[in-house]
């Protein structure tokens, strides 16, 4: 895990805007309706994308890139292609804060209707040949290139349970552990293909509020402390070093009102044996949160990496906020221990964009010259 030694790294967390074609053909794909010709386009076209957005990190200014997730229907529900075992039909999300207001609720979610299938059967990862192209395609894009560092996301097995209900295991404590050990799989390749592995787990603090049932705070600590323990199994074998972990709240518009506070789970998160915890602190519901780092205590092989610019707004953060807030880690745990990042992805679904393409890569070059801004300011700061 590359630390911010000489100057401020940017990444960000994963999914950026396809192009409208490729995100059509994914959606086809999923449904199963592509026709035999763009069956046969669809893995070139996620070649070109990936070359593309690969490129576009670059010149944004970011350090530590990835594949922008292009070929994946959804962060998590992309899964049900790598996994036995989902067969059935889903009841669909309760998203508890939007379902207080409903009015608003079918705006906020407008082009956004992802494939919920259960599992009905035993669950074994059989995704190895879409994992290899992957991991081949993101080699590929960036050889050559000047990047700091590589990094790929997979869906951690709290938020597959999110979106895949459960239909075949006793207890959802026995999914989990079914979900994990099928995925340490994919997992362990990524490593081994010499990439970052990044966990996307918005279960440990979205998984309060999207659920069947919105859970007390009592309920949900246990409910973290459990998958925690799980993750950090099913990551047995992977250096804490070459692992970075992501919570978040849910990307999407809505007023975040049953949101779990950070300072009620973060001691719980800092069990994952992850050396790095990527995590929202750009939103208008969590940027005050940055204060808790002042009394808790970071563990010395761990890094951050907070979101310095909100990806639910359109709104192009100055660069000199984006370093103020940057630097407010820095004067906390050290700047050599913080990695500017996003609060989310741009696109978690192929067919949901948060904000316009345009805009979002307009973002990722403020994130950059925020963070050149960021890193003059602390130099001049040590050197005084």
């Amino acid at each position: 895990m590359k630390r911010s030694v000489d100057r401020i790294l940017t990444t960000h967390v994963g999914s950026l805007p396809r192009p409208a074609a490729l995100a059509e053909a994914i959606v086809k794909h999923d449904r199963g309706t592509l026709t035999p010709a763009e069956a046969e386009a669809l893995p070139g076209q996620i070649r070109e994308t990936v070359a593309e957005l690969v490129g576009r990190q670059i010149d944004a200014g970011l350090d530590i890139v990835n594949d922008g997730e292009a070929s994946k229907i959804g962060y998590a529900t992309y899964v049900r292609e790598r996994l036995t075992g989902f067969e059935g039909k889903g009841g669909g999300l309760t998203i508890w804060d939007l379902h207080d207001v409903p009015e608003f609720a079918q705006r906020s979610l407008e082009g956004l209707d992802p494939a919920t299938p259960a599992c009905t059967g035993p669950i074994e990862y059989r995704g190895h040949a879409a994992l290899d192209t992957d991991i081949q395609n993101l080699k590929a894009a960036s050889n050559g290139r000047d990047v700091s560092d590589l990094f790929m996301t997979a869906a951690s097995p709290g938020v597959i349970a999110i979106y895949l209900e459960n239909q075949h295991y006793p207890t959802d404590e026995a999914y989990w552990e079914a979900i994990a050990e099928a995925m340490r799989a994919e997992y362990e390749s990524i490593v081994a293909a010499g990439l970052v592995l990044q966990i996307d787990a918005p279960d440990l603090a979205m998984g309060r509020h999207v659920s069947k049932a919105l859970h007390s705070i009592e309920d949900f600590r246990r409910d973290v402390a459990r998958r925690v323990e799980i993750l950090n199994h099913a990551t047995r074998n992977i250096p804490s070093e070459r692992f970075r972990l992501h919570l978040c709240w849910g990307n999407y518009h809505g007023p975040h009102h049953h949101d779990v506070a950070l300072a009620d789970i973060v001691e719980i998160i800092l069990r994952s044996k992850a050396g790095a915890i990527s995590f929202e602190g750009a939103n208008p519901r969590h940027q005050h949160e940055w204060r808790i780092w002042e009394e808790v205590s970071l563990p010395d092989d761990k890094i951050l990496i907070p979101g310095v610019i909100d990806t639910c707004t359109s709104y192009v953060e100055h660069p000199a906020l984006i370093a103020e807030r940057i630097e407010r880690y820095a004067s906390i745990v050290g700047h050599e221990r913080v990695v500017a990042g996003t609060d989310c992805g741009f696109a978690n679904f192929a067919s949901y964009e948060i904000v316009d393409p345009k805009i979002a890569w307009m973002k990722l070059a403020a994130l950059a010259e925020g963070a050149a801004l960021a890193s003059r300011n602390l130099r001049l700061r040590d050197a005084a």
